[in-house]
């Protein structure tokens, strides 16, 4: 498959014939209290689990032992656009600093086991609270800082924390989110409370303290300091959680993915050499947030396993302060490959269509743009490809699996790229395409996306306290199978298409259609910055597409222009089949913080039932901008 120059088939294949030999292979880039005799044992946990009876500490590998070897390389470079800060912090001071926030947390009471959540924006604290909690074997659960208070709530009701760990602002483009308020909100509408909460006081908002309860962060560390504690680094069990992630926009009781110690760290360690293409003592930047998955696995531990220097990023791509934000910051820390959502570069594309801002900054150490975290249209890839003449790599995984499913993998030479395809399966991950009965269907036809068990390490082995549940919700509807809930197909050559989730399926007279293939055409047009397709309810044909579509910045033609083309165009390349007529012109489209386009809310909308404001959105205006133009249009 792919190249000559690629020993990706090598090791696929290497895999295959030997799952827990090529994993044990792996174990040994990890430093163990005690190695693990046994890979994989089928009989534990819900569908086996990884390294049961290895004994190992995360913030050990990821800090320890690179304080010991590389003290004075930087392991994160803090870079605020929004405060004018950038800080380099090596692996002698990250240790320090989490060892003595590891000893604040110890003296509230927290031992191995409890649950801390940290409600952060994205500071070097939140890091490291999060090592602090890996370091004596507490539970971290990052909630994304500026969620709603009844969102925190569930989730402080649903895992049931010792301690909260927060900050008294964020800071959001040219906005402060005061935290604190929102907080106390959330503390007063759950029923489980926390025995303390530590706040890390920012200069642009200071917060009201609760007397007993509330604890400033610089003092419990001043104290901490002077006493001179520092604990060691507790002895985990391979399988003991290392934190509890909640996914995005669930609602009722929410579904906390459980990340183990062991095989978290052997899949991060691997895929950071062999994926990503990053050497030790090189820099990798994953602009996203903590809040987010992409935040723990590639901002926090992945990087740092590996004895590379992370980029924490505060701010946006564009308005911090302009479109060359991203050039900026890879020209002033020498970034080798960044690795961001694919709606950051569109937002780039929207503002700055011809680059003129690229122009500015010199970027000679820069190799690999990596793409995930939602559809990368064929449109945007190319685009990238051309401004940076640089490999722009899509790749595809979940919250739930912490690491990619499919990639290219560059590490072990680059395959070649196909726009609109992720690329193919990473080892640990046997990705077949099943009809609704679950029987697998022949090369390019479209189906459900689903992963043999067992899963690799690095995924989930359950939901917190929920197993039952886990089962239903990812092992029940596909036996033998983890369900992605994603839809698409595979070529002949193994690459994989996504087109999106199973439920962006739209079923036109019978026709089963994809609305990421719309999509892919209608970005394809020079005046749509970007754009999402739905499917709208239809008395006659079932559903009948809609596609919402933003304009690049300087179209001088009007918006009913610009439409009628889009329908023209859909038709002419997918064909009367799609009966695609209608598409809107939005101002922008409504996202989750982490850039997600909220599709399920908007067929909602469009199909006039009943729906509520989705607790991760970015900018709530909008939605009422869409149902203005819905009646209008309708």
């Amino acid at each position: 498959m792919g190249g000559q120059s690629s020993r990706y088939s090598d090791v696929y294949a290497a895999w295959k014939a030997d799952p827990a030999g090529f994993w044990a292979e792996q174990a040994k880039a990890i430093d163990w209290v005690t190695p693990p005799t046994i890979t994989f044992d089928p009989e534990a946990g819900v569908y086996g689990r990884w390294f049961t009876d290895g004994v190992c500490n995360t913030c050990h590998n990821a800090v320890d032992r690179h304080a010991a070897t590389r003290p004075d390389q930087a392991a994160i470079i803090y870079d605020s656009p929004v405060t004018g800060t950038v800080q380099r912090i090596t692996f002698a001071e990250l240790k320090d600093e989490v060892a003595t926030f590891a000893a604040v947390l110890q003296d509230l009471g927290v031992t191995k086991g409890d649950r801390v959540i940290v409600y952060m924006p994205m500071v070097p604290e939140a890091a490291i609270a999060m090592l602090a909690c890996a370091r004596i074997g507490a539970i971290h659960s990052v909630v994304f800082g500026g969620f709603a208070a009844k969102e925190l709530a569930t989730r402080i009701d649903d895992c049931h924390p010792k301690v909260i760990v927060s900050a008294s602002c964020g800071i959001e483009g040219a906005k402060v989110i005061p935290y604190k308020p929102l907080l106390d909100g959330a503390i007063d509408l759950a029923m489980a409370k926390p025995e303390a909460c530590v706040i890390l006081q920012r200069t642009q908002v200071e917060a009201s303290l609760v007397p007993g309860r509330d604890h400033d962060w610089a003092g419990l560390v001043a104290r901490a300091r002077a006493a001179g504690r520092q604990p060691d680094c507790v002895p985990l069990a391979a399988t003991d959680p290392l934190y509890v992630l909640y996914t995005s926009g669930t609602t009722g009781k929410p579904k906390g993915v459980v990340r183990d110690n062991g095989g978290h760290m052997v899949a991060l360690a691997w895929s950071m050499t062999n994926l990503y293409g990053v050497k030790p003592g090189e820099v990798f930047w994953a602009a996203s947030d903590v809040g987010w998955v992409v935040g723990h696995s590639y901002i926090v531990y992945a990087p740092l396993l590996a004895g590379i220097t992370s980029i924490l990023y505060e701010g946006k791509p564009v308005g911090t302060p302009d479109p060359g934000a991203y050039w900026r910051v890879i020209a002033q820390h020498g970034v080798a490959a960044l690795f961001t959502a694919p709606t950051a570069f569109r937002a780039i594309k929207k503002e700055d269509p011809e680059a003129k801002h690229l122009a500015r900054y010199q970027l000679p150490s820069f190799r690999t743009l990596f793409l995930a975290g939602e559809r990368a249209d064929p449109d945007t890839v190319l685009w990238a490809e051309k401004i940076l003449g640089v490999p722009v790599i899509d790749h595809w995984w979940q919250t739930e699996t912490g690491w990619c499913i499919v990639g290219n993998p560059v590490g072990l030479g680059q395959l070649p790229v196909k726009p609109g395809s992720p690329t193919v399966p990473m080892p640990g991950y046997d990705v077949r395409i099943v009809d609704e009965a679950g029987h697998e269907v022949p090369a390019k036809a479209m189906g459900s996306i689903v992963v043999k068990m067992p899963l690799p390490p690095g995924s989930l082995p359950t939901l917190w306290q929920q197993d039952e549940r886990f089962h239903e919700s990812y092992l029940s509807q596909f036996p033998g199978y983890y369900s992605t809930s994603d839809a698409g197909f595979v070529d002949e050559d193994g690459y994989l298409y996504i087109m999106g989730r199973t439920d962006d399926i739209i079923n036109v007279a019978g026709h089963r259609l994809s609305t990421g293939g719309m999509e892919e055409v209608l970005s394809s047009h020079p005046d749509v910055a970007e754009c999402a397709v739905i499917g709208m309810a239809d008395s006659l044909k079932g559903e009948v597409p809609c596609g919402f579509v933003v304009l690049k910045a300087g179209v001088n033609k009007r918006p009913e222009e610009v439409e009628k083309e889009l329908v023209a165009l859909v038709r002419d390349k997918i064909g009367p089949v799609a009966a695609f007529k209608l598409a809107i012109t939005v101002s922008r489209l409504p996202k989750t913080r982490s850039g997600k386009i909220l599709r399920g809310t908007m067929k909602k909308i469009a199909d006039g039932a009943e729906w509520s404001m989705p607790a991760t959105i970015d900018d709530p205006a909008i939605l009422a901008e869409i149902e203005e133009v819905l009646k209008d249009r309708r």
